[in-house]
């Protein structure tokens, strides 16, 4: 029997979740080293050279990209299916995916959830009131425009769940934990789309230590998660003293 897949990376990244999600929905047994990358020590640049998260090893390969993670996932564990079957429509989840990469996650991580979570809790940084104006005010809205365009009325973005869905709710999962709201009456589909994957139970799992770690310094989330019986690794590659990345995002 093979041994479970390890990621490294925090229950609170939306790039993390999304791996983790995808390995729930495949049945894929993992076990995670939770680190925020911030405190990842020289083994973990090692395996991750930009500091970002997550990092899946498993018996043949090791990598450091959420898409990549869940392409290679699906690639060697096909079933269920979490890309569309038809070229044209993998074509476009594997872009929202990428548009819930980068312009969601530079939205709502850095311009939002940074602000509000990180830089505090990590930094010591206070919050800059403007940037979480502007980004509420003005970016926030873009983004959810362009999203009501692509979004169903009903239902996933291509029937079936995809990749797409778990990468834009894995970001709006965020959102909320910087408490967010999605105004349904302005952005309806989104919000039904949103609501209707967070409520799978791979999302509802991994949110009851999303809760407990919102509320617990990152230099003890290893000891809480513990407590709480989650899947952790017998080792980690966490430090005490927290080091910038080399990139934003």
């Amino acid at each position: 029997m093979k041994e479970p897949v390890r990621i490294i990376g925090s229950y609170l990244s939306p790039y993390v979740r999304k791996v983790l999600v995808f390995l729930e929905l495949k049945g894929i047994a993992y076990e995670i080293d939770p680190i925020v990358p911030f405190f990842g020590d020289d083994r973990f640049s090692a395996l991750s050279p930009i500091r970002r998260i997550p990092v899946l090893i498993d018996d043949r390969v090791t990598l450091a990209d959420s898409s990549v993670i869940c392409q290679y996932l699906e690639e060697r564990y096909p079933q269920p299916h979490l890309y569309p079957a038809d070229i044209a429509e993998r074509a476009r989840a594997r872009w929202l995916e990428e548009f819930a990469d980068t312009r969601m996650g530079e939205v709502f991580i850095w311009r939002l959830f940074n602000q509000l979570a990180i830089a505090p809790a990590v930094w010591g940084e206070k919050t800059d009131a403007s940037v979480v104006e502007k980004t509420q005010s003005e970016e926030i809205p873009q983004v959810l425009d362009y999203l009501e365009s692509q979004a169903p009325a009903h239902g996933f973005l291509f029937g079936a769940l995809s990749i797409a869905d778990i990468a834009v709710a894995s970001l709006m999962r965020n959102a909320a934990l910087a408490r967010f709201r999605i105004d349904a009456a302005r952005w309806p589909k989104v919000a039904s789309l949103v609501d209707l994957t967070l409520g799978l139970d791979a999302f509802a799992k991994l949110a009851v230590f999303e809760k407990r770690l919102m509320r617990t310094p990152p230099a003890e989330h290893r000891a809480v998660l513990a407590e709480m019986g989650a899947p952790l690794s017998a080792d980690t590659f966490a430090t005490r003293t927290p080091r910038r990345g080399m990139m934003k995002i």
